[in-house]
């Protein structure tokens, strides 16, 4: 899933002021740690309450499948299954895709908004004609950028979006995608309320339909105090399974001590990113989960700026980081070694691509080519918060100073607070940068189209800045069949090329782990995408 925002500082500020403003008059208790309420540990603070908008893990997992609902969804193995749409059908071409949308699904009822009428075709058109057409009304409301779907190329996909009926959708594509369907699965292709936006224009406060949200989820959003905590009450009028929950809060502890402090104490239910796994297991009150991810931690270039614009500086680099010893220092032995940005367990994977191997004699030899006799100076970004693909990125970054001052290169370690980190890297004013990358489908091109295409390094999704026309033919003619063995093929040629081209390092495909009381039923960790309540308990 993603990792970084494209929005505005000017909107996000404005994003600040407006939920206090709106939701600090609430008298209630921050946490009620009734038999009927979840407190769960957050890492930080959601920047939006809209995730068409954002790419960051801590904004999708605070949103997504909390508030709203998407066309179509994943199960347990990947496959796809109904939710808004309880059908489609897909043309033989595989250009023209129907959907028949499920009745009587209602939108939230708030204290500034009361639909009067359920779900129809209009809410889905409206939602992604928003993302797809400039000219919308609603397009350029918190910034107009959607960095998802323009990582995936989905306005030049689609050629239209049409309402067959009430209740019948109907997409045409300008070519045959195989991971069509996929992306709409996704955690960021959520249905908004085209009600609720008409609503937003009369009152002359349309930005509120990203920070004042309102979907069809199993919870609606009932208090924000920036920084602190979210607080969600059930949806009463949920259309599939009802929560069995009071309250859903969200605490926003970034510290990871802090966190473990509070799951000790009682003042959390469940905690992400746990540190000290084994004094978790050896309480008796306590629960360690994990689930190996589809993602990617890595090293990134800005292959745009000096002097990682040089293939050789970024191959000097690769060879001179020893990727074990960040293994077991900072993945603790609980991730694999990375040898391409796919885990193994894609059916795209290849063990055959060519990897990295540490060696400082070879990175001085390389160096030496690219004219750097006299050593280097360089700036390395790393993360301010913990993520699943990478732990602790400051001590990544201090593992990688120390070998890159073997070889005569200089390391600067640079950090902001994690929003304005992703505006700085969004916009490349970085050299290199510690990030990563967790799948948001089990679809491979998942990897390759939002992290490196062209069309991800126009947007800034894509912190590299690489742009490569012969890799980014393989991957659309990937997209263009449905044969396996052919996009195989296709897939092993674009691994090569990026193992010879190195826009970035991958160091690790690491375990995600949460910490939860004994008392916390259900599974709320998924293989991809964002954490889930749905039929999550505590007894």
């Amino acid at each position: 899933m993603a990792f970084y925002s494209s929005l505005k500082k000017a909107h996000c500020s404005f994003f600040i002021v407006m939920c206090v403003g709106l939701f600090a008059c609430n008298s209630e208790n921050k946490a009620s740690l009734s038999a009927n309420s979840i407190v769960y540990c957050s890492e930080g603070a959601p920047e939006i309450f809209n995730p068409q908008l954002i790419t960051s893990g801590v904004t999708v997992d605070a949103t997504s499948k909390q508030l709203y609902n998407q066309l179509i969804t994943f199960n347990a193995d990947n496959s796809i299954s109904p939710s808004l749409a309880k059908s489609w059908h897909v043309t033989r071409d595989n250009k023209k895709i129907t959907f028949y949308i499920r009745k009587n699904v209602n939108f939230h009822q708030t204290n500034f908004f009361t639909p009067t009428r359920a779900l129809n075709a209009d809410d889905v058109l409206f939602s992604f004609n928003r993302i797809l057409d400039k000219k919308h009304l609603f397009h350029q409301v918190s910034g107009g950028k959607y960095p998802f779907f323009q990582s995936v190329g989905f306005s030049e996909l689609i050629q239209s979006i049409e309402r067959i009926n009430d209740y019948t959708v109907r997409f045409t594509l300008n070519r045959a995608d195989s991971s069509f369907l996929a992306n709409l699965a996704t955690d960021f292709s959520v249905i908004l309320s085209k009600e609720y936006a008409e609503q937003l224009v009369k009152q002359n406060q349309m930005e509120h339909i990203d920070i004042h949200p309102i979907g069809t989820g199993p919870f609606k959003l009932k208090e924000y105090r920036t920084g602190s905590f979210i607080r969600y009450n059930p949806h009463e009028q949920y259309w599939d399974e009802k929560t069995t929950l009071k309250q859903l809060v969200y605490d926003i502890t970034p510290s990871n001590t802090g966190r473990l402090t509070k799951l000790l104490t009682g003042e959390c239910d469940i905690s992400s990113y746990p540190i000290a796994h084994e004094k978790i297991k050896k309480n008796p009150k306590l629960a360690l989960d994990n689930v190996t991810a589809f993602n990617i931690g890595y090293l990134g270039f800005n292959t745009t700026k000096y002097p990682f614009d040089n293939k050789l500086v970024r191959k000097a680099v690769s060879h001179a980081i020893n990727r074990q010893a960040i293994l077991d220092t900072v993945y603790f032995g609980k991730a694999e070694a990375a040898t391409t940005i796919l885990p193994p367990s894609s059916w795209a994977y290849n063990k055959d691509i060519p990897s990295i191997n540490y060696s400082i004699k070879m990175a001085k030899n390389i160096l030496e080519e690219a004219g750097f006799t006299d050593g280097l100076t360089i700036d390395l970004w790393a993360m301010p918060v913990q993520r699943s693909y990478n732990p602790d990125a400051v001590t990544m970054a201090k593992l990688i100073q120390a070998d890159l001052k073997l070889i005569g290169i200089t390391v600067n370690i640079v950090s902001y607070n994690w929003h304005e980190f992703l505006r700085r890297v969004t916009l490349g004013e970085h050299q290199s940068v510690l990030l990563g990358w967790t799948a948001d489908h089990p679809d491979p091109d998942n990897f390759f189209t939002p992290l490196l295409s062209c069309g991800a390094a126009e947007t800034g999704n894509n912190g590299n800045f690489w742009c490569n026309n012969q890799f980014d033919f393989l991957i659309q003619s990937a997209l263009a069949t449905t044969e396996i063995n052919k996009r195989k093929a296709l897939y092993m040629q674009a691994l090569h090329i990026l193992a010879e081209e190195l826009p970035l390092l991958p160091i690790a495909h690491s375990k995600r782990f949460q910490a939860r009381s004994i008392k916390i039923k259900g599974q709320l960790l998924n293989s991809f995408g964002s954490i889930d309540f749905k039929g999550v308990s505590k007894n």
